[in-house]
Protein backbone atom coordinates (compact mmCIF):
# COMPACT_ATOMS: atom_id res chain seq x y z
CA UNK A 1 0.00 0.00 0.00
CA UNK A 2 2.47 2.33 0.96
CA UNK A 3 4.46 1.87 -2.83
CA UNK A 4 1.11 3.52 -3.78
CA UNK A 5 1.67 6.86 -2.78
CA UNK A 6 2.98 9.13 -5.36
CA UNK A 7 2.41 12.39 -3.34
CA UNK A 8 5.95 14.39 -3.77
CA UNK A 9 7.19 11.64 -6.46
CA UNK A 10 8.36 12.85 -9.49
CA UNK A 11 7.81 11.17 -12.84
CA UNK A 12 10.56 11.71 -15.84
CA UNK A 13 9.29 12.61 -19.02
CA UNK A 14 10.16 15.07 -21.71
CA UNK A 15 6.46 16.14 -22.54
CA UNK A 16 3.98 19.49 -22.80
CA UNK A 17 3.46 19.70 -19.29
CA UNK A 18 6.72 19.35 -17.39
CA UNK A 19 8.83 22.10 -19.76
CA UNK A 20 5.65 24.57 -18.05
CA UNK A 21 6.96 26.92 -15.69
CA UNK A 22 6.91 25.74 -12.29
CA UNK A 23 4.98 29.10 -11.35
CA UNK A 24 2.90 28.53 -14.07
CA UNK A 25 1.56 25.07 -13.40
CA UNK A 26 1.41 26.15 -9.54
CA UNK A 27 -1.19 28.94 -10.37
CA UNK A 28 -2.65 26.95 -12.58
CA UNK A 29 -3.46 24.44 -10.18
CA UNK A 30 -4.65 26.65 -7.39
CA UNK A 31 -7.06 27.87 -10.10
CA UNK A 32 -8.46 23.83 -10.72
CA UNK A 33 -8.51 23.51 -6.77
CA UNK A 34 -10.75 26.47 -6.31
CA UNK A 35 -12.96 26.24 -9.46
CA UNK A 36 -13.61 22.16 -8.90
CA UNK A 37 -16.00 23.54 -6.12
CA UNK A 38 -18.06 25.42 -8.48
CA UNK A 39 -18.94 22.35 -10.33
CA UNK A 40 -22.21 21.26 -9.42
CA UNK A 41 -23.49 19.09 -12.41
CA UNK A 42 -22.62 15.47 -13.57
CA UNK A 43 -22.42 17.45 -16.96
CA UNK A 44 -19.81 19.98 -15.29
CA UNK A 45 -17.74 16.40 -13.83
CA UNK A 46 -18.13 15.09 -17.53
CA UNK A 47 -16.55 18.30 -19.10
CA UNK A 48 -13.82 18.02 -16.38
CA UNK A 49 -13.08 14.46 -16.60
CA UNK A 50 -12.22 15.17 -20.32
CA UNK A 51 -10.53 18.34 -19.13
CA UNK A 52 -8.17 15.87 -16.59
CA UNK A 53 -7.49 13.60 -19.43
CA UNK A 54 -6.26 16.07 -21.82
CA UNK A 55 -3.80 17.19 -19.26
CA UNK A 56 -2.74 13.69 -18.32
CA UNK A 57 -2.36 12.42 -21.95
CA UNK A 58 -0.21 15.73 -22.58
CA UNK A 59 1.75 15.02 -19.57
CA UNK A 60 2.93 11.50 -20.65
CA UNK A 61 2.52 10.49 -17.20
CA UNK A 62 1.17 6.98 -17.03
CA UNK A 63 -2.78 6.87 -16.19
CA UNK A 64 -1.90 4.33 -13.58
CA UNK A 65 0.44 6.42 -11.43
CA UNK A 66 -2.49 9.03 -11.16
CA UNK A 67 -5.07 6.44 -10.29
CA UNK A 68 -2.71 5.29 -7.01
CA UNK A 69 -2.43 8.49 -5.32
CA UNK A 70 -6.35 7.93 -5.38
CA UNK A 71 -5.80 4.70 -4.03
CA UNK A 72 -4.22 5.97 -0.78
CA UNK A 73 -7.62 7.95 -0.09
CA UNK A 74 -10.33 5.20 -0.25
CA UNK A 75 -10.85 5.38 3.77
CA UNK A 76 -11.99 8.94 3.02
CA UNK A 77 -14.15 8.97 0.44
CA UNK A 78 -15.99 6.16 1.56
CA UNK A 79 -16.43 7.41 4.91
CA UNK A 80 -17.17 10.63 2.92
CA UNK A 81 -20.50 8.88 0.87
CA UNK A 82 -21.53 7.00 4.36
CA UNK A 83 -21.97 10.49 6.09
CA UNK A 84 -23.52 12.44 3.00
CA UNK A 85 -25.96 9.09 2.17
CA UNK A 86 -27.14 8.56 5.64
CA UNK A 87 -27.02 12.51 6.98
CA UNK A 88 -28.47 14.48 3.80
CA UNK A 89 -32.58 14.27 4.51
CA UNK A 90 -33.13 16.11 1.67
CA UNK A 91 -35.11 14.76 -1.70
CA UNK A 92 -37.28 11.84 -2.23
CA UNK A 93 -37.11 9.00 0.28
CA UNK A 94 -35.78 6.02 -1.23
CA UNK A 95 -35.36 3.40 1.81
CA UNK A 96 -35.77 3.21 5.08
CA UNK A 97 -35.19 1.24 8.16
CA UNK A 98 -35.30 1.97 11.42
CA UNK A 99 -33.47 5.67 12.07
CA UNK A 100 -31.70 5.25 8.56
CA UNK A 101 -33.23 6.62 6.17
CA UNK A 102 -31.84 7.14 2.62
CA UNK A 103 -32.86 10.22 -0.19
CA UNK A 104 -32.19 10.68 -3.32
CA UNK A 105 -30.62 14.09 -2.47
CA UNK A 106 -28.38 12.32 -0.74
CA UNK A 107 -27.19 9.59 -2.96
CA UNK A 108 -26.36 12.72 -5.56
CA UNK A 109 -24.42 14.82 -3.26
CA UNK A 110 -22.43 11.90 -2.05
CA UNK A 111 -21.83 11.05 -5.78
CA UNK A 112 -20.80 14.39 -6.66
CA UNK A 113 -18.34 14.95 -3.28
CA UNK A 114 -16.83 11.82 -4.22
CA UNK A 115 -15.91 12.88 -7.46
CA UNK A 116 -14.85 16.71 -6.21
CA UNK A 117 -12.38 14.37 -3.84
CA UNK A 118 -10.75 11.77 -6.71
CA UNK A 119 -10.39 14.96 -8.78
CA UNK A 120 -9.04 17.08 -6.44
CA UNK A 121 -5.98 14.28 -5.16
CA UNK A 122 -5.42 13.65 -9.26
CA UNK A 123 -4.90 16.89 -9.91
CA UNK A 124 -2.43 17.64 -7.01
CA UNK A 125 -0.59 14.65 -8.33
CA UNK A 126 -0.14 15.31 -11.64
CA UNK A 127 1.80 18.64 -10.54
CA UNK A 128 4.00 17.06 -8.24
CA UNK A 129 4.60 14.42 -10.75
CA UNK A 130 5.47 16.40 -13.39
CA UNK A 131 7.18 19.44 -11.00
CA UNK A 132 10.37 18.47 -9.13
CA UNK A 133 10.49 19.74 -5.71
CA UNK A 134 13.14 22.11 -6.46
CA UNK A 135 11.22 23.58 -8.86
CA UNK A 136 8.01 23.99 -7.09
CA UNK A 137 10.13 25.58 -3.76
CA UNK A 138 11.29 28.10 -6.25
CA UNK A 139 8.20 28.81 -8.05
CA UNK A 140 6.88 29.09 -4.24
CA UNK A 141 9.61 31.85 -3.33
CA UNK A 142 9.07 33.83 -6.58
CA UNK A 143 5.41 33.91 -6.11
CA UNK A 144 6.02 35.02 -2.22
CA UNK A 145 8.58 37.46 -3.14
CA UNK A 146 6.05 40.74 -2.56
CA UNK A 147 5.85 39.19 1.33
CA UNK A 148 9.38 40.15 1.72
CA UNK A 149 7.86 43.57 2.01
CA UNK A 150 6.86 42.67 5.54
CA UNK A 151 9.69 40.48 6.53
CA UNK A 152 7.97 37.19 5.87
CA UNK A 153 10.37 34.60 5.89
CA UNK A 154 9.52 33.94 1.94
CA UNK A 155 12.90 31.43 1.39
CA UNK A 156 12.64 29.74 4.73
CA UNK A 157 9.06 28.50 4.37
CA UNK A 158 9.87 27.52 0.32
CA UNK A 159 12.67 25.61 1.95
CA UNK A 160 10.65 24.12 4.73
CA UNK A 161 8.00 22.78 1.82
CA UNK A 162 11.05 21.71 -0.58
CA UNK A 163 12.70 19.44 2.15
CA UNK A 164 9.55 17.71 3.24
CA UNK A 165 8.26 16.82 -0.06
CA UNK A 166 11.68 15.59 -0.72
CA UNK A 167 11.49 13.43 2.33
CA UNK A 168 8.52 11.99 1.53
CA UNK A 169 9.86 8.93 -1.10
CA UNK A 170 12.26 8.52 1.33
CA UNK A 171 10.40 8.07 4.67
CA UNK A 172 7.78 6.27 2.81
CA UNK A 173 10.50 3.66 1.22
CA UNK A 174 11.71 3.31 4.79
CA UNK A 175 8.62 2.64 6.26
CA UNK A 176 7.87 -0.22 3.69
CA UNK A 177 11.35 -1.66 4.52
CA UNK A 178 10.93 -1.39 8.26
CA UNK A 179 7.43 -3.66 7.87
CA UNK A 180 8.61 -6.50 5.59
CA UNK A 181 11.87 -6.72 8.05
CA UNK A 182 9.35 -6.50 11.01
CA UNK A 183 7.40 -9.58 8.98
CA UNK A 184 10.26 -11.71 8.48
CA UNK A 185 10.54 -11.84 12.37
CA UNK A 186 6.96 -13.02 12.48
CA UNK A 187 5.24 -9.44 13.54
CA UNK A 188 1.55 -10.05 12.32
CA UNK A 189 0.06 -6.17 11.46
CA UNK A 190 -3.04 -7.74 9.52
CA UNK A 191 -5.21 -9.71 12.37
CA UNK A 192 -6.82 -8.85 15.58
CA UNK A 193 -8.26 -5.92 16.76
CA UNK A 194 -7.94 -1.86 16.51
CA UNK A 195 -6.02 -1.60 19.68
CA UNK A 196 -3.31 -4.77 18.75
CA UNK A 197 -3.20 -3.59 15.31
CA UNK A 198 -2.24 -0.41 16.70
CA UNK A 199 0.54 -1.76 19.10
CA UNK A 200 1.89 -3.57 16.59
CA UNK A 201 2.59 -0.75 14.84
CA UNK A 202 4.71 0.77 17.51
CA UNK A 203 7.85 -1.29 16.57
CA UNK A 204 7.85 0.79 12.80
CA UNK A 205 7.17 3.63 14.35
CA UNK A 206 10.20 3.68 16.56
CA UNK A 207 12.52 2.94 14.36
CA UNK A 208 11.00 5.41 11.56
CA UNK A 209 11.50 8.25 13.48
CA UNK A 210 14.87 7.78 14.78
CA UNK A 211 15.64 7.12 11.18
CA UNK A 212 13.67 10.47 10.18
CA UNK A 213 15.87 12.47 13.10
CA UNK A 214 19.15 11.14 12.05
CA UNK A 215 18.52 12.10 8.08
CA UNK A 216 17.68 15.41 9.63
CA UNK A 217 20.77 15.99 11.56
CA UNK A 218 22.52 14.53 8.09
CA UNK A 219 21.16 17.14 6.00
CA UNK A 220 21.47 19.80 8.92
CA UNK A 221 25.25 18.98 9.34
CA UNK A 222 25.23 19.39 5.45
CA UNK A 223 24.09 22.46 5.02
CA UNK A 224 26.43 23.86 7.41
CA UNK A 225 29.46 22.52 5.81
CA UNK A 226 28.65 23.73 2.26
CA UNK A 227 28.14 27.69 5.12
CA UNK A 228 24.27 27.77 3.77
CA UNK A 229 22.54 31.49 5.90
CA UNK A 230 19.57 31.05 4.57
CA UNK A 231 17.92 34.05 1.90
CA UNK A 232 20.98 35.95 2.52
CA UNK A 233 22.89 36.66 -0.65
CA UNK A 234 21.54 33.61 -2.14
CA UNK A 235 21.41 33.06 -6.22
CA UNK A 236 20.12 30.55 -8.44
CA UNK A 237 21.51 28.23 -10.96
CA UNK A 238 19.06 28.05 -13.08
CA UNK A 239 16.31 31.46 -13.91
CA UNK A 240 12.61 30.58 -14.15
CA UNK A 241 11.30 32.29 -17.68
CA UNK A 242 7.61 32.28 -19.26
CA UNK A 243 7.58 30.36 -22.85
CA UNK A 244 4.80 29.83 -25.12
CA UNK A 245 3.89 26.75 -23.59
CA UNK A 246 3.01 28.45 -20.70
CA UNK A 247 0.84 31.21 -22.13
CA UNK A 248 -1.35 28.18 -24.55
CA UNK A 249 -1.23 26.25 -21.51
CA UNK A 250 -2.81 29.14 -19.08
CA UNK A 251 -5.29 30.59 -21.65
CA UNK A 252 -6.65 27.21 -21.93
CA UNK A 253 -7.04 26.74 -18.14
CA UNK A 254 -8.45 29.78 -17.86
CA UNK A 255 -10.96 29.55 -20.43
CA UNK A 256 -12.52 26.36 -19.01
CA UNK A 257 -12.85 27.50 -15.44
CA UNK A 258 -14.01 30.68 -16.84
CA UNK A 259 -17.03 28.93 -18.17
CA UNK A 260 -17.72 27.12 -15.01
CA UNK A 261 -18.05 29.97 -13.21
CA UNK A 262 -20.07 31.62 -15.63
CA UNK A 263 -22.48 28.54 -15.62
CA UNK A 264 -22.48 28.40 -11.81
CA UNK A 265 -23.24 31.84 -11.78
CA UNK A 266 -25.70 31.61 -14.33
CA UNK A 267 -27.42 28.80 -13.06
CA UNK A 268 -30.30 30.62 -11.07
CA UNK A 269 -31.03 32.35 -14.29
CA UNK A 270 -31.13 29.07 -16.39
CA UNK A 271 -33.83 27.37 -13.82
CA UNK A 272 -35.20 25.58 -17.06
CA UNK A 273 -32.09 23.54 -18.37
CA UNK A 274 -32.15 21.25 -15.77
CA UNK A 275 -28.58 19.94 -16.46
CA UNK A 276 -26.64 22.56 -15.32
CA UNK A 277 -27.57 21.54 -11.92
CA UNK A 278 -27.97 17.63 -12.31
Amino acid sequence: MLRDVTFGQYYLADSFVHKMDARVKLLLCLLFLVGIFFVVSFVGFLWLTVFLALAIGFSKVPLRSILKSVKGIIVLLALTAVLNVFFTKTGNLLWSWWIIEIYDEGLIFAAKMLLRLTYLVMGTSLLTLTTTPVDLTHALESLLKPLRVVKFPVHELALIMSLTLSFIPSLIEETDRIIRAQKARGADFDTGGLVKRAKAFVPILIPLLVGGFRRAEELANAMNSRCYEGATKRTQMRLMKLSWRDFVGAFVVVLFFAAVFVVYAMQNNWGGITWLYF
